[in-house]
């Protein structure tokens, strides 16, 4: 079973959730934010493995090619253009779809691979970890992310840390997921991201609750949002110095008693909401 943890936009505590979350489950981390990938800061997994992750770009044989443009034209990605006689390929905008490759009736486009990211795995604390990380410079995330979600076990319990926002590459790592947590805070920009965040949720019929970061205690506008929409509120984590003190000092909030028992309540909740053996 993977269970994901999103969020509508950055700096919710998606990552502190999901980390913690991992822990208190006993379950494999993966962190699915290639782009900034922060779960090995709490984590500090001793890492065993490293692998490339490659991406296929079409390269131009001018031996063969007459610049017919027929492989410019089919590009939906506007990764080839016809400049003159000549064709430019711009591997990076590249989604090796392979349309050029098959238009060409000269045989003048073959595909090469080039390195975009890795993927990084380990283990800490007794569970295993992993993260994807895309190398700087590239514009594409959704490879690394594929790569990464397809060498996972769903027999396992998995915990996925998506990517901030509601972009393709969230997209990408909700369809692997069997449950969503969405993280969120009681602000109005909180709020705005969180309904965002269930629209989605609710596209590919995922079962989801919500936890409320920074929470002090009483009412506010993500609490009124839930009850009036039945959204379960899964749990909340405490708006205080000693979360802050902690966090700051990237320290793992389960392993203090206090926020421990927030944590073990938060699985208690999910299990009532998708049961699981």
């Amino acid at each position: 079973m993977n269970i994901a943890v999103l969020s509508g936009k950055g700096g919710t505590g998606k990552t502190t959730v999901s980390t913690n979350l991992s822990l208190a489950l006993n379950a494999n981390y993966v962190d699915c934010d290639v782009e900034e990938p922060n779960g090995f800061l709490f984590l500090k997994p001793n890492i065993d493995n490293v692998y490339e992750v490659e991406e296929e770009y079409p390269v131009i044989n001018k031996e063969k090619c007459v610049g017919c443009g027929m492989c410019v034209k089919v590009c939906n990605f506007n990764a080839l253009a016809k400049v003159k006689d000549d064709i430019l390929v711009f591997d990076k905008l590249c989604h090796s779809c392979g349309a050029c490759q098959y238009v060409c009736k000269f045989g003048a486009i073959e595909y090469k691979k080039r390195v975009i990211g890795r993927i990084e795995s380990g283990s800490a604390f007794g569970i295993n970890i992993k993260q994807g990380i895309l190398n700087k410079g590239e514009p594409m995330a959704v490879p690394v992310i594929k790569k990464m979600l397809s060498s996972i076990n769903r027999n396992e319990l998995n915990v996925i840390d998506c990517p901030p926002g509601t972009s393709c590459n969230v997209v990408n790592s909700l369809k692997y997921s069997d449950f969503a947590v969405l993280v969120t805070e009681p602000s109005n920009f909180g709020l705005h991201d969180l309904k965002l965040a269930i629209e989605l949720v609710k596209m590919f019929n995922i079962p989801f609750g919500v936890v409320i970061n920074k929470d002090n205690g009483e009412e506010n506008i993500i609490k009124k949002y839930c009850i009036n929409n039945n959204i379960r509120i899964l749990g909340t984590i405490p708006f205080n110095k000693k979360t802050a003190e902690l966090y700051s000092k990237g320290e793992i909030l389960y392993f203090d008693r206090d926020h421990k028992n927030i944590f073990d309540e938060l699985v208690n909740n999910i299990r009532e909401v998708l049961p699981w053996s």
